[in-house]
C-alpha cells in the first residue's frame, strides 16, 4: 500500500517551472541584446566599467582583496569542490538519485555556459592598465553563473530537507552575498561587463528552477507508478 504523499510545507511552495520559464525568457531577451550590441546596453556597460576600472587603478589594496575572493572563495572550481562534495554525500547516503541529479544539473550549467561564450564570442573590457586578466569569452560570466547554480542548488536541498528556518535563512544570505559578491568583483576587477555578470546570474537561475521543476515532477511520477506498480524504465 502507498501512502498519499504529504503537501509540502507551505514555504516551499515556489512556482518553479513558471519561475524558469520567466527567468529562461529575460535571458534570451539580454542574449539577443548583447549579440546585436544593442547601443543602450552597451553605453551602461562602458560606464560602469570605466567608472569601476578608475576607482580599481587607485585602490590596490581592494583590488587585492578582490583578487583573493574571486580567485579562491568563490572561484568556480572552488564551487565544484563543493558541489562535488555533496554529490558524494548524498550518494553515501543512499539518495542516489537526487545525487546524479545535482551532478547532472551542474555539468549541464558548465555546457550551456561555455556553449554561449563560444556562439556569443564577445569581447572582455581591454585597459592600457589593468588590474586583472582573464581569458576566453566573456558573456556569460563562468564565476557568476557557477556561483549562481551551486547556491541555488544548495538552497533547494535545504529546502527539501526541511532545514529550520534560521539554518535556511541564514544560508539564504550567504547565497546572496556570494552571488552578489563574485559579480561586483568581475566587473570591479576590470574582467567582464556589467551585462555579462547580470546573463550570469539570470542563467544561473534559469538551470536551477527548471532542474527543479523537473525533479518534482520526475518524483510525483515515479511515486504515482510505484503505487500503480508500473515502471518507469
Amino acid at each position: 500500500m502507498c501512502p498519499p504523499p504529504l503537501p509540502p510545507p507551505a514555504r516551499t511552495r515556489v512556482p518553479f517551472l513558471t519561475t524558469g520559464l520567466v527567468l529562461a525568457s529575460l535571458s534570451a531577451v539580454l542574449l539577443v541584446l548583447v549579440s546585436v550590441r544593442w547601443p543602450p546596453l552597451m553605453s551602461l556597460d562602458t560606464t560602469v566599467a570605466e567608472a569601476l576600472h578608475r576607482r580599481a587603478v587607485t585602490e590596490p589594496t581592494l583590488v587585492h582583496a578582490n583578487r583573493v575572493l574571486t580567485d579562491w572563495v568563490w572561484d568556480p572550481w572552488t564551487m565544484r569542490v563543493l558541489t562535488a562534495v555533496v554529490v558524494i554525500a548524498l550518494w553515501w547516503r543512499g539518495s542516489r538519485l537526487l545525487a546524479g541529479w545535482i551532478a547532472a544539473t551542474s555539468l549541464l550549467a558548465t555546457l550551456v555556459q561555455q556553449g554561449l561564450k563560444a556562439a556569443v564570442g564577445r569581447e572582455r573590457p581591454q585597459w592600457l592598465d589593468p588590474v586583472d586578466s582573464a581569458h576566453y569569452a566573456a558573456f556569460p560570466s563562468g564565476h557568476v553563473m557557477t556561483a549562481a547554480v551551486t547556491c541555488g542548488l544548495l538552497l533547494w536541498l535545504l529546502r527539501l530537507h526541511d532545514a529550520q528556518p534560521a539554518l535556511w535563512w541564514g544560508s539564504a544570505v550567504v547565497a546572496l552575498v556570494s552571488v552578489a559578491g563574485v559579480a561586483f568583483t568581475r566587473v570591479y576587477l576590470g574582467v567582464h561587463w556589467l551585462s555579462d555578470v547580470v546573463g550570469g546570474v539570470l542563467l544561473g537561475g534559469t538551470v536551477v528552477t527548471l532542474s527543479v521543476a523537473g525533479h518534482t515532477a520526475y518524483t510525483r511520477r515515479f511515486r504515482r507508478q510505484a503505487c500503480d506498480g508500473g515502471s518507469l524504465l
